[in-house]
């Protein structure tokens, strides 16, 4: 049975030595452990549950987390199987100091969007409108969505004044839906997942500013050719289907 294991969660598995290894013998079961970024909970819960349907006697834990956040718990040492980031610059973290147990494969991209609140009360219509005299949160500078954020406002030449800047996107949303700020950036694909709690507001400058979303095994992985396995269900019709459900647009 699939689960998800806090980000917090994580960090004290680490602190008490526990490796997959041993959770394996005591439960019986395989488990593969995920650290995918937070704008992917949705979707790679649904992956999830399909490897789980066609893997027999494994169950996928899934840490979702700002990608920065995962990469430098495995980096501490954090037990992870599998990490999947938000942006490709945050992955190379990995790769550079020999955590990745495989090159890096793009599975998905991402782009941003304003979202406000249900009714957009402030009527944002554009990114220029986030630099008036309004409530607006954003992702943390070292965060995949704040790296992006930056970049189309630059683009656009709008500076912007955030009365937050929040560690995931999934922070920066739930703000915005709490009615805590009168707009957030996040991406298409959060604001697809709130359903109508949300509006989105599209502007151009997001175009300069794609996010492509990279998966790779972390090196010595007990469980090398199931991460293989999981890496190829991402990239392949039924993966490659519930993203594009949930909004994503393919690799480049």
């Amino acid at each position: 049975m699939r689960r998800v294991v806090p980000a917090a969660t994580a960090v004290l598995l680490l602190t008490a030595g526990c490796a997959s290894g041993d959770a394996d013998a005591a439960t019986g079961e395989t488990t593969l452990t995920v650290f995918a970024a937070a704008s992917l909970t949705a979707t790679f819960e649904e992956i999830g549950e399909e490897f789980e349907r066609t893997h027999e006697g494994v169950e996928v834990a899934f840490s979702f987390a700002g990608s920065s956040d995962l990469v430098a718990q495995v980096q501490e040492g954090a037990p992870a199987d599998l990490v999947a980031s938000a942006d490709e610059a945050t992955m190379e973290r990995l790769t550079a100091d020999g955590l990745a147990g495989a090159d890096p494969v793009a599975f998905a991209s991402n782009t941003l969007r304003i979202a406000v609140p249900a009714g957009n009360p402030a009527d944002v219509s554009g990114l220029a409108d986030l630099a008036g005299d309004l409530d607006v949160v954003v992702c943390a500078p070292e965060v995949p969505c704040g790296a992006a954020t930056q970049r189309v406002a630059r683009r656009a030449g709008v500076e912007l004044s955030p009365v937050s800047e929040e560690r995931s996107v999934t922070d920066v949303l739930a703000k915005v839906t709490t009615g805590e700020a009168d707009a957030g950036l996040v991406y298409v694909t959060d604001v697809a997942a709130a359903g109508g709690a949300v509006e989105g507001v599209a502007f151009p400058e997001a175009a300069a500013a794609v996010n492509v979303y990279p998966i790779a095994a972390v090196a010595g992985s007990p469980h090398a050719e199931l991460a293989a396995e999981f890496v190829d269900l991402v990239r392949a019709g039924p993966g490659q289907r519930i993203l594009r459900d949930a909004g994503f647009a393919p690799a480049p």
